[in-house]
Order: structure tokens, then sequence, then C-alpha cells
């Protein structure tokens, strides 16, 4: 019985980190729609701030479910930290992007959206970190490799990105009232969280495979492979 204690409790918390991953693939994609919905479209407007909030909630909860693996690992755990910190604050902000498409010119929903989308490409940042310690935890050298390589390009997608949101952000916010023509400052200032799903199209993509491909990775290493 004790010899089967320790196989018990990997087996349960690899089955929380399965389900993490689980959440994780499809809290990413509905972050962003239905962030995107809630600020830009009237769609969702009779559920108030909640669609955000809960997208927030089921990220917050996929890394919650992942950090009981391996909590020995400091390295991994602080990593995780990190973007649990990131998506507590991401949750804790996602209601602003209702109260912003109510009332758009009030210069303090503005900025707390702009920091929220900061927050955002920093989550996405450090998801991409998360997936790195992870799979040097797992013995698949294969995956280890095609994780690193991926998430790296994910990294200078995102840091690429945020010098771009950070640079339109300057532009905006510190030209003179009368330096640009009226009708270009206005397609400025509204299509700039267009231009940042656009951008985080391709990042969420590769770190959704990655998700998916390391989870099917540990499902076949306690399931065996499905014939």
């Amino acid at each position: 019985m004790p010899d089967n204690t320790p196989n018990a409790e990997l087996m349960h918390s690899l089955g929380r980190l399965v389900r993490g991953l689980s959440a994780l693939f499809w809290g990413l994609p509905l972050a962003l729609v239905l962030g995107v919905q809630t600020a830009k479209t009237d769609w969702l407007l009779p559920f108030g701030f909640t669609p955000p909030l809960v997208a927030g909630g089921l990220l917050l909860f996929a890394l919650l479910q992942m950090s009981y693996f391996n909590k020995q690992e400091r390295i991994w755990m602080a990593a995780l930290d990190r973007a649990k910190l990131l998506a507590t604050i991401m949750t804790g902000l996602s209601p602003f992007l209702y109260w912003w498409r109510q009332l758009p010119n009030l210069s303090f929903y503005s900025q707390v959206v702009l920091i929220l989308g900061f927050s955002s490409l920093l989550f996405l940042l450090s998801i991409n970190q998360v997936l790195q310690r992870l799979t040097a935890m797992l013995p698949d050298e294969g995956l280890r490799q095609e994780t690193r390589m991926f998430s790296s390009l994910n990294i200078y997608l995102v840091l690429i990105v945020i010098m771009l949101f950070g640079l339109a952000v300057l532009v905006l916010n510190l030209r003179p009232p009368t330096s640009l023509p009226f009708p270009l400052m206005i397609l400025l200032d509204h299509v700039s969280l267009w231009f940042l799903v656009f951008a985080l199209l391709l990042p969420v993509a590769i770190t959704m495979a990655l998700v998916w491909k390391i989870k099917e990775v540990i499902l076949t290493s306690i399931f065996g492979p499905t014939s």
C-alpha cells in the first residue's frame, strides 16, 4: 500500500494537469472572443460584464488546476505564479470592457482597458513560458524541442505586438489635438482594439496547438496509444 500511494498522488496531479490544460485550451479563444464582443458589439449587452469575467475566471481556474502538478519544482511554480497573477489582474479588470462600452469617452475607463490589454499580452507571454517549464519536466524529448521552438517564436511575436501596441498608445496619447486630420484620429482611436485582436490570432493559435499537443502526450503516457 505505501508503494502505491506516490503513484496515486501522481495520477491525481496528472488528472488535474490535464483538466487545467483543457480549460486553458478553451479559455484562451473564449477570452479573446468574449472580450472583443463585449467591448465592440451589442451582442452580449444583456449579459453585462459577466462574459469576459467568466472567461478570465476559466483561465485562472486552468492555472490553479495545473499548479497541483510537481509542486516541489520551484522554477515551474514560479512561472505558474506569474501567470496566475496576470490572470487575476485580467479577471479583475475585465468588467471595465463593459463599462468602457457604455462610457467610451471616460478617460479612466479607457486607461483601465489599456492596462487590461497590456496585461493580456503579458499573460500570453507567461503562458508560453509555463508550457516550456512544463515540457521540461516531461520525458518526451520531441515534445520538449517542439514546444521550445514554437513557444520561443510566440514570445518574439508577442514582444513585437507589445512594442507596436505601446507605440500606438504613445502616439494616441501624446499627439497634439490638431496634429492629425479628424477622420484619421477617429480611425486610430477605433482600430487599436481590432489591430490587437488580429495581431494576437497567430500567437493564440500556436499556443492552443501546443496546449493540445501537450495534453494529448500526457493522456497517451497514462492510458497508452489509442487504436
